[in-house]
This record gives structure tokens, sequence and C-alpha cells, in this order.
């Protein structure tokens, strides 16, 4: 499962993170948020061990998504050595999201 990402975990989960991280950035009452969430939740078991991925809810955690310009959801940040490297604003296909994630390992 994916963790949950938030404004008091963010340094510890994604900052201080020694793997690449993907972070999705949404919202409950996003559609396409909604179409990518069972990709994240798959690429969370598959990738488990070799990244992190987790979800921002950025109506509760709207520090991240300030600090990061999150201005469209869903928005995918990929993220390695505590800086972003790679991002994809809106839903996409999973072979976009393992490809960028990929690239990291």
């Amino acid at each position: 499962m994916a963790l949950e990402i938030t404004d008091a975990n963010f340094e510890e989960l994604v900052v201080n993170s020694d793997k690449p991280v993907m972070i999705d950035f949404w919202a409950v009452w996003c559609g396409p948020c909604r179409m990518i969430a069972p990709i994240v939740e798959e690429m969370s078991a598959e990738y488990e061990g070799k990244a992190v991925i987790g979800k921002v809810d950025v109506d509760s955690n709207p520090n991240v998504a300030m600090k990061y310009g999150i201005r469209n959801i869903p928005t995918v940040l990929f993220v390695k050595n505590g800086e972003v490297v790679d991002k994809q604003v809106g839903a996409g296909p999973k072979q976009a999201f393992t490809a960028k994630l990929d690239a990291l390992l």
C-alpha cells in the first residue's frame, strides 16, 4: 500500500530517503486522481524495497503542495536524494510512471 505522506512526515519519508521516491499529489474530489490510484497502489507493491511510493492529500497537507508548486492534480513527483528530478502532471498510463521511476533506480 502506498505510504500516506503528510506535511509532518514529508522530510523523513521523502527528503531523507535513501531510495527514489514517487509522490502522487491527489484529492478525494479529483476524478483523474481516482483513475491513477490503482496504478499507484500496484506500483507500491511492485517496487517495495526498491523505491518509496507515497500519496499526499493536497487538501489535508497544503504546505507540501505549496512548497512544490502543485497547481494541478494529479501531479506525480519523482524525487532522488531529496531533489525533484522528474514529474508527471495529469493522469497517464502505468508505463509512463514506471519508466520515470525505473530511470532513477
